[in-house]
């Protein structure tokens, strides 16, 4: 039998007025669309604002400035039939272009391969479960602190 991980993933909230940038999901087994910041896996020998500053690059050709911690959650949960537990840490930055902010949706391409588009979605579409946010937790966390004030990391 297959030992199962837990996975450590970094995660990134980018916030314009009252709206948050997530991407798109979607769980088969559920039937069920659900959006998640933008982020990825922690490589081994890579600090988690590292991951954010590499994913973000790597995903949407965008650069970052100030970069903040925010909390750390851990995820346990059901994807498409099989379960997973993530320690996710929470960044929370701005983008260096301002034009992304202008934008409805942006295209991407997570691990190289998968197109997704990513948006700005308004939290209360979270808060009335139009949509579901992950990872569980998360809209808690930016309902207590919708201008959360943290430590910058130099990026």
């Amino acid at each position: 039998m297959k030992r199962k991980q837990v996975r450590p993933i970094a995660i990134c909230v980018f916030r314009k007025d009252d709206m948050i940038f997530v991407a798109e999901g979607y769980d088969a087994a559920d039937k069920e669309t659900f959006y998640r910041p933008l982020g990825g896996e922690i490589e081994f020998g890579e600090y988690g604002y590292q991951t954010i500053v590499r994913e973000i690059r790597e995903e949407i050709g965008a650069e970052i400035k100030n970069l903040r911690y925010l909390t750390t959650i851990e995820n346990i949960f059901t994807y498409n039939g099989q379960q997973g537990h993530e320690v996710v840490l929470v960044y929370e930055e701005e983008f260096q272009d301002r034009t992304i902010y202008e934008k409805e949706t942006v295209k991407g391409r997570d691990d190289g391969e998968t197109c997704f588009e990513a948006t700005w979605t308004p939290l209360a579409d979270f808060q009335s479960r139009q949509a579901a946010l992950y990872p569980e937790g998360l809209l808690r966390l930016l309902m207590r602190h919708p201008n959360r004030e943290s430590e910058t990391i130099p990026t």
